[in-house]
């Protein structure tokens, strides 16, 4: 039995938990699952139960609980380094963190006009001149990694870390709501959703009972 427990939300529509999940998963290490739906009256009191701050996703190791995916990411590359969540290379690691932690502090027309659904199809929806800035800086991200560190594999910065846990969300996204993209993102969009772990996670989704009505 693994001392390692996630707390998330929703897996249609919890984009936080989807990056914290994903970072267990590349960590290789087993854990139990807890899933509280969201926006029901008793979501908090459920999440309050495990995290201080009532939000998910909350990473429980023994007696250490971090409630914050960036958070969970830091913690989960310094205890297990052999899988290797941020890139060996200092310059490669460093613009991994930076684009991590831009994603997890900005976008926020994005997050507010095109909120996470893995299931739906919605395109057009949302695309307001803030919200489409936003996928043209997010797509930039992705074009530049690509093709500074990224030729080798598939991913942001060849192997599959952190920095794609973060940006999976996104890509569903635009998947959900009809961007357009340039090339080098669609083919990245396109391998993130075809991943093994992003097709596990959407399998879930589909067989949970919830739904969630946004405005």
């Amino acid at each position: 039995m693994s001392d390692l427990t996630l707390v998330i939300g929703n897996k249609r529509y919890s984009s936080w938990s989807l990056r914290g999940w994903l970072t267990v998963k590349l960590s290789d290490q087993n854990f139990e699952e807890i899933v509280i739906p969201l926006r029901q009256p008793e979501t908090r009191a459920e999440i309050l139960k495990y995290s201080p701050a009532g939000k998910v996703p909350t990473l429980i190791q023994g007696e250490i609980v971090v409630w914050d995916s960036l958070a969970i990411a830091e913690h989960l590359a310094e205890a297990f380094p052999e899988a290797g969540l941020w890139p060996a290379d200092a310059a490669a690691r460093a613009r991994a963190r930076s684009v991590a932690a831009e994603m997890h502090s900005g976008f926020a027309a994005l997050r507010s006009h095109m909120p996470m659904d893995v299931l739906a199809k919605l395109p057009g929806k949302g695309h307001d001149p803030e919200v489409l800035a936003d996928a043209d800086r997010i797509m930039a991200i992705w074009r530049d990694c690509r093709e500074r560190f990224g030729q080798e594999g598939g991913f942001l910065f060849g192997a599959p870390g952190a920095a794609d846990a973060f940006y999976a969300p996104v890509a569903s996204r635009f998947v959900t709501y009809g961007i357009n993209m340039d090339p080098v993102s669609q083919a990245y969009c396109d391998h993130v959703m075809e991943w093994p772990l992003m097709r596990a996670w959407v399998a879930a989704a589909e067989a949970e009972p919830w739904i969630i009505e946004f405005d």
